[in-house]
């Protein structure tokens, strides 16, 4: 889906200093629900994409953990939780995409924002700082938000972030008005930001001595298995992970979490042995590849090209094989079904598609099939496959 896009998990057109240990505490969290009337388009997802990406085309404190449940919307699209702002709290419906590095929602001053949208009051805050700091962030299908800069309190599970700069938006398109979120909260490097000099909320869960670890893990779910997922700050949940896990070194220059995939796999049979940069994205549904990498991948599936950045492939996943990438000194693996993003009448979309980018996407036919720890301070980040 992601919300795609620089912000772009709106579109919807669509490191751990030292190994882990396990947590026998219980662990707060934020659920994800999903919305069983949306119909996502995955064209509109991957120009939402091209388009977040488009310049690369290149004092102490008791520590503790935040869960955040997860909703998983329709099969699989997005996936978003509860965050509350501002004090007595607000409840908002954020999706968390570390593939962008902005929070914002929609506000009561959001006059072109939809009726059934949690918007945020901040006269009704005690908390909130206003500022005159205006911003803007635009969408692939050419959709913007606007508004602008405050500060306030941010609830993720019990964490309570201070001071939070928050981006509320006083304008939004017509096509946000129908998605099931009130806006998005950024996991990426603070390079990011469409404003500079803002922290992002891990940054602030980090330096305000909030969380004890500078990590975050996710864990997502498919809708064929129940659906649902977590994210967790500060720690990570043991229950989730099936097997080791392996570390994979990051490369945070651009502000993403930048990975290397060496080789591409079908089945046993080798598609893609020359490694290529990926970027592990929550914000985006599909797996995307490189223009290249994708037809090499799709002609070993007999996918047939829309020409749109998606490809149709077969619906019986009796005749296909597991896509396996090789990160790090470890294979992971795409299983058959996750092959198939959407089932339509005597045709499917695949779970993987392109973008003319000149790196690949590790969206969430990827992440829901894998438990992922992020080390914002090393960084890098841990990988196994999930239960």
């Amino acid at each position: 889906m992601k919300i795609i896009s620089c912000v772009a998990a709106i579109c919807l057109a669509l490191s751990v200093n030292a190994a882990p240990t396990n947590t026998t505490t219980e662990l707060p969290s934020f659920s994800l629900h999903s919305n069983h009337e949306f119909k996502f388009n995955a064209t509109r997802g991957v120009l939402s994409a091209r388009t977040k990406y488009s310049r690369f085309i290149e004092g102490s404190t008791s520590f503790s953990v935040g869960k955040v449940p997860l909703t998983d919307y329709l099969y699989d699209i997005m996936y978003y939780g509860n965050v509350t702002v501002g004090t007595p709290p607000q409840l908002m419906r954020l999706v968390f995409d570390t593939g962008s590095s902005d929070l914002w929602t929609v506000s009561t001053s959001c006059d072109s924002c939809g009726s059934k949208q949690n918007k945020f009051d901040p006269t009704l805050s005690n908390t909130y700082k206003t500022t005159e700091k205006s911003w803007e962030i635009s969408y692939g299908d050419g959709s913007t938000a606007s508004g602008l800069l405050g500060y306030d309190t941010v609830r993720l599970g019990d964490l309570a972030i201070k001071e939070q700069g928050i981006e509320l938006a006083e304008f939004e398109s017509p096509s946000f008005m129908y998605k099931p979120i009130d806006g998005l909260l950024g996991l990426g490097f603070s390079s990011l930001n469409t404003l500079k000099n803002i922290a992002t909320p891990v940054d602030n869960l980090i330096s305000q001595k909030i969380i004890s670890k500078p990590i975050f893990s996710t864990y997502y779910g498919k809708e064929a298995s129940g659906g649902g997922g977590e994210i967790i700050f500060g720690d990570y949940n043991p229950k989730h992970i099936d097997g080791p896990l392996t570390t994979i070194p990051v490369n945070n220059t651009q502000g993403f979490w930048g990975v290397n995939v060496k080789n591409v796999k079908v089945g046993k049979t080798s598609v893609v042995t020359a490694p290529f940069d990926a970027i592990i994205d929550t914000g985006t549904t599909l797996l995307l590849f490189t223009d290249e990498v994708a037809h090499s991948i799709a002609a070993a599936y007999n996918a047939i090209d829309r020409r749109d950045g998606t490809f149709i492939i077969d619906c019986d996943t009796t005749n296909l094989k597991p896509l396996h990438l090789t990160l790090g000194k470890r294979q992971f693996t795409i299983p058959v079904e996750s092959l198939i993003f959407y089932n339509e009448p005597e045709r499917c979309t695949a779970g993987f598609g392109y973008g003319g980018l000149p790196f690949a996407i590790l969206g969430d036919t990827f992440i829901k099939n894998h438990y992922i720890i992020f080390n914002q301070e090393i960084p890098n980040v841990k990988i196994a496959r999930s239960k």
